[in-house]
């Protein structure tokens, strides 16, 4: 099967289009871009609170958090995708989360007092998270539980058997995996001959010293949404420390790192390549995932490599219940809570927090949150309608 990359191209943005047109909770989500233009037009940006400058998430919905390994194959609920992150106004990620979680709610069917609940519970388990005088977190919910119950369980068996349709070191073309051109397939083979990254890999795989690593399968990887378009590979590595030692297989997700949409603070510094800036934010905000990340050209573009291991999946909601909802917001806030957190210290976090947490005699959520997620729902009902006018 020979695809051409005018084609490939194409085709993506052909696959892109009705991915966000399955509902309007997928059009937010592939939409990040269209989402900072409208919160720039809103008038109530103008309230939205300015946090200490750290590294945000950007792109801060409801499926870029979940379980994420470290190098020793322990794991924690983090930030799982980074793509635009930069050093800005921490209400932002607050924003976008609020967004997700309220159109997630009514995907659902659920009522708008259950968004009115859900927002006032973010700001609560955002401000747990900030506190430096208690250890009080939210109750983990049901759908959070579930999918660290299952990362706990899984081996590399299962990452082969959902990626490459077994333990054999052959990526299946068709749907999710597409041929290479020679000149990618060529650029692959020179990235994991360059010496730093052979290095890297080593590393990451526990081996110190001198060993080999081998290129077994390549292929385009059609995959995510924002990500559709740009350069998106599959790698198996074989990886052996010691020359008569065994050989460990890896699979490596390679993906091309752009500029960000979302606002930087202005006059702070950044690494200006976007695969190291988007590396250094991870390291921030989900040193889980920032620690087996290595930054990379192919074709000379940035790109990120990542190691996927087993235990790194999404928190997918097909459906929410309205006590779900609100506890699931109420976590996964805490979670965005201590990404920013960790980047803090005690004086600065207790500032943020006295600024963003009500008193408590007022338990619903801030005027410029809620606003700020009214607003921009329905800007985006209305694109979204659009969007599937244009498909139809």
């Amino acid at each position: 099967m020979k695809i051409t990359p005018d084609r490939r191209a194409a085709a993506l943005e052909a696959r892109r289009g009705l991915k966000m047109a399955r509902s309007v909770h997928a059009y937010v989500r592939g939409n990040t871009a269209q989402f900072y233009d409208w919160l720039g037009q809103s008038p109530v940006l103008a309230d939205v609170p300015v946090g200490p400058e750290v590294w945000i998430c950007g792109d801060c919905h409801l499926g870029n958090l979940g379980p994420l390994a470290d190098r020793h194959h322990d794991f924690a609920i983090q930030i799982r995708d980074l793509d635009q992150t930069v050093i800005g106004n921490p209400a932002l990620d607050l924003i976008r989360l609020g967004l997700s979680l309220e159109t997630a709610a009514r995907s659902s069917d659920l009522p708008g007092v259950v968004t009115a609940h859900m927002l006032a519970a973010m700001i609560d388990g955002y401000g747990r998270a900030l506190s430096v005088q208690t250890d009080d977190d939210p109750a983990e919910p049901k759908v959070v539980r579930a999918v660290r119950r299952r990362a706990a369980g899984r081996k590399w068996r299962n990452l082969a058997n959902e990626r490459i349709d077994g333990p054999a070191p052959t990526l299946p073309l068709g749907k999710r995996f597409w041929p290479l051109a020679d000149a990618e397939r060529e650029a692959l083979a020179a990235l994991f001959g360059d010496g730093q990254v052979k290095r890297r890999a080593l590393a990451l795989a526990g081996h110190a010293g001198e060993g080999t690593v081998r290129v077994l399968d390549a292929a385009y990887w059609r995959k995510g949404c924002s990500s559709l378009g740009k350069l998106r590979y599959a790698v198996v590595l074989g990886v052996r420390g010691e020359a008569d030692g065994p050989e460990y297989l890896a699979l490596v997700d390679i993906k091309e790192a752009v500029p960000s949409v979302a606002p930087a603070a202005a006059g702070v510094a950044m690494p200006a390549d976007p695969a190291e800036r988007v590396v250094a934010g991870a390291c921030a905000l989900a040193p889980n995932l920032g620690e087996r990340m290595i930054p990379a050209q192919v074709l000379g573009k940035p790109v990120v490599l990542r190691e996927l291991a087993p235990q790194d999946l999404k928190i997918e909601v097909e459906q929410f219940s309205r006590r779900q909802a609100v506890a699931a917001a109420s976590y996964l806030a805490y979670i965005v809570g201590m990404a920013h957190a960790r980047q803090m210290d005690d004086e600065t976090r207790e500032e943020w927090r006295r600024r963003l947490v009500p008193t408590q005699a007022d338990a619903q959520a801030p005027t410029w949150l809620w606003r700020s997620v009214v607003d921009l729902a329905a800007r985006h009902e209305a694109g979204y309608l659009d969007h599937c006018r244009r498909l139809a």
